[in-house]
C-alpha cells in the first residue's frame, strides 16, 4: 500500500469505528458508470459536508491492495448485484490536492510534486513498465504492459484554482495533466475505467478549465440522483436520534434545511456529528473557516444585495437568477451571482421550484447575523442590535415604539422599487423580530378560526412569554386589524396553547410611508 497509489481502506475503517451513517449506496451508482461514457464523475459540496469521507469509501471498496469485505458487510452496497463484480478489483490512484500543495513546498511546484510522488510509487510497483517523464504517459505503459485499468479519485480537484487563480503558469501545467489523463482520447478510455473527483465550485463555464468539461457534474444546485448523499437525510437523522437519545426538533431547527428537487430535507452532516459527540447544539461548520469568508460576500456593493439578505434574515425566499454565474470567486458582478455563490459554500439553500434561496438553519442564520453586525452594512447592524428593544417594546404594548422601530427596519430592508410591497412587509417583520427565535417558534399565515393568522409567534416550552399573533394590513388600520383577528376568531385557533396571547396589529400606508400599531391582550368571549 502507499500514499497515492493503492492506499488502502485504513481512511474508511476510522470512519466506520465511529456513529456511521451508511452512504454506501453511492458505490452502486458509481459503479454503473465504470467503463461507460459516463465514468468521469465530478462532484461539488461546501466544505465539511462528507467529500472525503466518500472518497476514502471507495478508496476502500474499488482498492486491489486489500480486502474490505468485511468492513462493508451489512451496508447498503453488499446486497447490490454490483458488489461483488468491483469490490478490490483495481489499481487506485488517490490525490488529495490540498496535500499536495502542502508538501510541495511552494505552491508553484504542485503539480511538479505531485506526478513525481505518484510516479515513484507507480514504478515501485510495476518496475518492468517502461519509464515515461509524466503521470498519463506512465499509466499508458504500465496498461500496455499489464492490460490493467485505472480508477482515479482526486479529492479538492479546484483546490489549486481557487488557492493559485492568477499563477497562470501553474494553473496551464495542471489542466494540462487533467487534459492529459481525462480528454485525450489514445488513452483516456484505454487507461482509466472511472473517476471521481470531489470540489467546491462546479466545474468552469469556459476557458482553461474545459480540460475537465467531459465530467457528468453534481451540484448544490443540481446534485440529481446523489441528493440523499450530499447530506443526511431526515430519515437518517431521526433514527440517529431515536438510537442515542437526541433531541430530534433542536436538530432539525439547528442543521435541516438544505433542499433538492429529488429531496426536501437534508441536514448538515458535520454539524449533525459534533452536535452528537459534544452533546450541544451551536455552530459547528461555520466556525470552521470563521464569518470572514461570509462577511467578505454579503459586504460587496451589489445592486439589491443589502435587501435581500435583510429580507432573508427574516425567514423569506429570495427570487435568482443561477444562469450568470461563471462557477468562480473572481467573477461576480450581480446580487445573483453573490447568491449563487453562497449556495455552492453552503450558507443558501435553493429551490429549483421557486427559484429562490434562502438561510437554510438556524446555525447558518447565526453567522449572517454575526457577518451583518460586523459589516459594512451599518442600519442593517443597528437593526439587529435593536430587535431586542423591539420585543420588549411590544411585551410592553408600547405600540409608538414598535411602529417606530417597523418604519426604520422598512427602510433598512427594502429597496425603493421594492417598498411598497406586501411581501416585502411581511419579510421585514420577520426580519424586525430576529430576537424572537431564541425564545419562539415562527409560523407564518397559520390556519387558525376562520382564517390565517399572518405571523404567530409561539414560546417555546422553556419561555414564559406570551404567544405573539401578528396581524399585518396595507393602506387600511391597525384598529381594522385587530377587528378582523376578533370577527375571524384567530386565537380560538390557538386555545390548546393555553397561555397569555397579544394580539399585534401593523398597518403600512403607502402614501405617507407611515406605520401605526395596535397592541391588545387577547380575552376569551371579547369580540
Amino acid at each position: 500500500m502507499g500514499n497515492y497509489l493503492n492506499i488502502g481502506n485504513a481512511g474508511f475503517e476510522s470512519v466506520r469505528k465511529g456513529v456511521y451513517v451508511d452512504k454506501t449506496g453511492m458505490i452502486s451508482i458509481i459503479n454503473s458508470t465504470l467503463g461507460t461514457m459516463d465514468k468521469l464523475t465530478c462532484v461539488s459540496r461546501p466544505r465539511r459536508f462528507g467529500k472525503s469521507f466518500a472518497a476514502k469509501m471507495l478508496c476502500a471498496y474499488y482498492d486491489k491492495s486489500c480486502d474490505s469485505r468485511a468492513l462493508f458487510e451489512g451496508l447498503e452496497i453488499s446486497r447490490d448485484d454490483s458488489f461483488e463484480k468491483y469490490l478490490n478489483k483495481y489499481d487506485v490512484i488517490y490525490l488529495d490536492v490540498t496535500g499536495f500543495i502542502f508538501i510541495a513546498g511552494h505552491i508553484k511546484d504542485t503539480v511538479r510534486v505531485m506526478q513525481e510522488k505518484v510516479i515513484k510509487e507507480l514504478r515501485e510497483t510495476y518496475p518492468d513498465a517502461r519509464e515515461e517523464n509524466n503521470l498519463p504517459e506512465t499509466l499508458a505503459a504500465i496498461h500496455e504492459m499489464t492490460g490493467n485499468k485505472f480508477i482515479v479519485i482526486i479529492d479538492e480537484w479546484d483546490a489549486l484554482l481557487r488557492e493559485a487563480k492568477r499563477d497562470s503558469k501553474l494553473l496551464d501545467e495542471y489542466i494540462l495533466l487533467l487534459r492529459g489523463l481525462f480528454k485525450n482520447s489514445g488513452l483516456t478510455d484505454k487507461v482509466i475505467e472511472g473517476a471521481y473527483m470531489t470540489g467546491i465550485l462546479p466545474i468552469k463555464k469556459y476557458g482553461s478549465q474545459s480540460a475537465v468539461s467531459d465530467f457528468r457534474e453534481y451540484t448544490m444546485l443540481t446534485p440529481r440522483k446523489l441528493a440523499k448523499y450530499v447530506g443526511f437525510t431526515e430519515d437518517e437523522v431521526k433514527e440517529l436520534c431515536e438510537k442515542l437519545d437526541v433531541d430530534f426538533e433542536k436538530m432539525k431547527a439547528w442543521y435541516d434545511g438544505y433542499t433538492f428537487s429529488r429531496l426536501k430535507s437534508v441536514y448538515n452532516p458535520n454539524s449533525v456529528m459534533e452536535a452528537i459527540k459534544s452533546e450541544e447544539f451551536g455552530s459547528y461548520w461555520t466556525r470552521t473557516e470563521t464569518y470572514e469568508s461570509l462577511k467578505i460576500y454579503i459586504d460587496l456593493d451589489e445592486d439589491g444585495l443589502k435587501e435581500a439578505i435583510v429580507q432573508m434574515i427574516g425567514g423569506a425566499h429570495v427570487k435568482i437568477n443561477v444562469g450568470s454565474f461563471q462557477n468562480d470567486m473572481t467573477s461576480i458582478k450581480s446580487k445573483d451571482d453573490v447568491l449563487t455563490l453562497l449556495v455552492h459554500l453552503g450558507y443558501l439553500a435553493y429551490d429549483s421550484e421557486e427559484n429562490a434561496v434562502f438561510i437554510p438553519n438556524e446555525e447558518v442564520r447565526q453567522e449572517f447575523l454575526l457577518a451583518v453586525t460586523r459589516g459594512r452594512h451599518a442600519e442593517v447592524a443597528r437593526l439587529v442590535e435593536r430587535s431586542d428593544s423591539l420585543l420588549e417594546a411590544t411585551l410592553c404594548m408600547d405600540e409608538e415604539a414598535v411602529a417606530s422601530a417597523m418604519e426604520e427596519a422598512h427602510k433598512a430592508g427594502s429597496a425603493p422599487i421594492f417598498y411598497n410591497n406586501e411581501q416585502a412587509l411581511r419579510s421585514i417583520i420577520r426580519f424586525a423580530y430576529i430576537s424572537c427565535v431564541d425564545e419562539f417558534l415562527k409560523i407564518d399565515e397559520l390556519p387558525s378560526g376562520h382564517g390565517y393568522a399572518d405571523v404567530v409567534f409561539f414560546p417555546k416550552k422553556s419561555s414564559s412569554m406570551p404567544l405573539l399573533l401578528i396581524e399585518l394590513k396595507w393602506n387600511k388600520t391597525e384598529a381594522g386589524a385587530i377587528s378582523q383577528i376578533k370577527k375571524k376568531d384567530y386565537p380560538q385557533g390557538l386555545k390548546d396553547y393555553g397561555g397569555d396571547i397579544l394580539l399585534v396589529a401593523i398597518n403600512y400606508d403607502v402614501k405617507s410611508h407611515k406605520h401605526t400599531c395596535k397592541i391588545e391582550k387577547y380575552v376569551e368571549g371579547d369580540k
